[in-house]
């Protein structure tokens, strides 16, 4: 390129904005900037990409949060003209989220602040519980810097640690080889799936209603999602015959079952599987050769342990000491750890062939490893404080604070709901949220038709534009014809204010479309 060419391109490669000052422009600014490739250059599409990607639907995160995002912009102004004066983002289950604030667990903070600069050791060694300095020297001897990579299937000292978590809370030994550290369960989840499907006609058993990233997941990897109804009359129980009948009609559509996904707890629904249950869902993975795979990431959020407690699947495999290939899945983002954004997770292999394992290995092996910080959150889950350790007393306080108020907000939650004219709600035993039910009248229903919307959508847009409270409509999760519903999260701080809310705007909804 002769020095008059070049004087004549470089200020438009530094100054794009006065070349390319919009989209349909970019080919014509291209042409007089580079003529050599201009006839060669094209404006990138939706076309051009993976078409699988535009089949991708993820409501906890889609119409609802966008726009309570655009009204939380418009409370910054003084003269915002909205009937309320914050947003609730009861849409996501996310605990330290700013407006839900569930307070962090002070051991892991204080791990993660040793391990994140070391140095701070000298500053707190006499401040801060023995305990805590303890298990940070002992992390950065098996780690070193958290800047650095870590085995691509996570620190093995921190695997070994999750093992022996598992064989205390099953009763049956766990292999730290068959661990595998991710970020955050969903990772987990998202390897697992695109493993195990084959296109075109892999189906992947899933509850409805369900997580979406089972249905999000499933797209973008071209698998086909084969739904089974949870039974709502018996507290979303899992039913068995549903899922069979699932089974029979994939087959029949040329579709072959490949897996069984079970969340428990639920959610959306926060069921708790109970063990006769269990077995018989392990039973019949065995008599139609299905992986089972157990989100099991609510396990320690659970709000009357005595009466409804966890059983895990692995537990149940090794009892019936069945071969069924399993994956279990476990978090940090939940329970009273809530470190969401740490994205710290593992998932278990039980009965997955050494060959299995060691292309697992290669497919984790491309990104290199999980965050070093989610990993050191998974070993403080895993490895809390004991009794007697320095650090118990206030851990021991913090998350029976934590898991009272959440059982305190479950219950006033749903006993309030059930009061409403129109809505039903299972009270959830289990997880962060209640799903209520909803008989909109006909009017609603047509007008949602009007605008091209389900009626739950409708209803959840009014109820964040009256309201500021952001909830996730059941046609998000899934549910079954003419049924509407939406997923609430029992995390918000001040729910007598939040409650009181809800019931006003749903007796205004009501009487706006009739149904009073």
């Amino acid at each position: 390129m002769t020095s008059s060419r070049l004087s004549a391109v470089l200020p438009r490669l530094y100054f794009p904005s006065k070349t390319f000052s919009s989209a349909p422009n970019l080919s014509r600014s291209l042409s007089r900037s580079f003529p050599r490739f201009a006839h060669k250059m094209r404006e990138l599409t939706t076309k051009d990409l993976n078409p699988a990607l535009l089949n991708v639907q993820y409501a906890v995160r889609g119409e609802l949060a966008i726009k309570a995002e655009d009204l939380r912009t418009r409370l910054e102004s003084e003269d915002h003209g909205l009937p309320f004066g914050k947003i609730i983002n009861s849409n996501i289950g996310n605990p330290q989220q700013k407006g839900l604030d569930q307070p962090p667990i002070t051991f892991t903070r204080q791990v993660a602040a040793l391990m994140e600069y070391p140095p701070l050791i000298d500053i707190v060694k006499d401040k801060w519980p023995s305990d805590v300095i303890q298990r940070a020297q002992e992390l950065q001897r098996e780690i070193g810097s958290i800047g650095a990579y870590s085995h691509s299937k996570g620190v093995p000292f921190v695997r070994k640690s999750v093992a022996k978590f598992i064989e205390e809370r099953d009763g049956y030994p766990a292999d730290p080889e068959d661990i595998f550290l991710t970020a955050g369960a969903s990772a987990g989840v998202s390897l697992l799936l695109n493993m195990l499907i084959t296109p075109p006609n892999t189906g992947i058993l899933i509850p409805i209603p369900q997580y979406p990233l089972y249905t999000a997941t499933l797209a973008q990897f071209n698998g086909v999602a084969l739904p089974y109804h949870l039974s709502e009359p018996d507290g979303w129980k899992t039913s068995l015959h549903e899922i069979r009948d699932a089974i029979t009609k994939a087959e029949k559509e040329g579709v072959h079952p490949r897996a069984l996904v079970i969340i428990n707890p639920g959610n959306p629904t926060g069921s708790l599987l109970d063990f006769p249950t269990m077995e018989e869902v392990v039973r019949l993975c065995e008599d139609h050769s299905l992986v089972l795979l157990a989100d099991e990431v609510y396990q320690t959020n659970l709000h009357s342990p005595t009466t409804h407690p966890f059983h895990s699947f692995k537990q149940v495999v090794r009892k019936l000491n069945s071969p069924i290939p399993l994956f279990s899945f476990h978090s940090t983002s939940k329970g009273v750890t809530g470190e969401c954004g740490r994205r710290g997770g593992y998932f278990e292999c039980t009965n997955i062939s050494p060959e299995v394992q060691a292309l697992m290995y290669k497919m984790v092996s491309v990104g290199l490893c999980p965050p070093l910080s989610g990993q050191v959150g998974v070993d403080c889950m895993v490895r809390p404080p004991k009794e007697g350790d320095p650090s118990y007393p206030l851990w021991k306080q913090e998350t029976d604070k934590t898991h009272a108020a959440l059982a305190q907000r479950t219950k006033l939650m749903a006993d309030r709901l059930n009061a409403l004219p129109g809505v039903s709600c299972v009270n959830s035993p289990g997880a962060l949220y209640l799903y209520p039910k909803l008989e909109l009248p006909d009017k609603a229903v047509e007008e949602a038709k009007r605008q091209g919307k389900t009626p739950d959508t409708l209803y959840a847009l009014e109820l964040l534009d009256e309201t500021g409270i952001c909830v996730v409509p059941g046609s998000g999760f899934g549910q079954k014809d003419g049924e509407h519903h939406y997923r609430l999260t029992c995390l918000c701080p001040g729910v007598e204010e939040y409650v009181q809310a809800l019931e006003n705007f749903h007796q205004k909804f009501l009487k706006k479309y009739g149904g009073l």
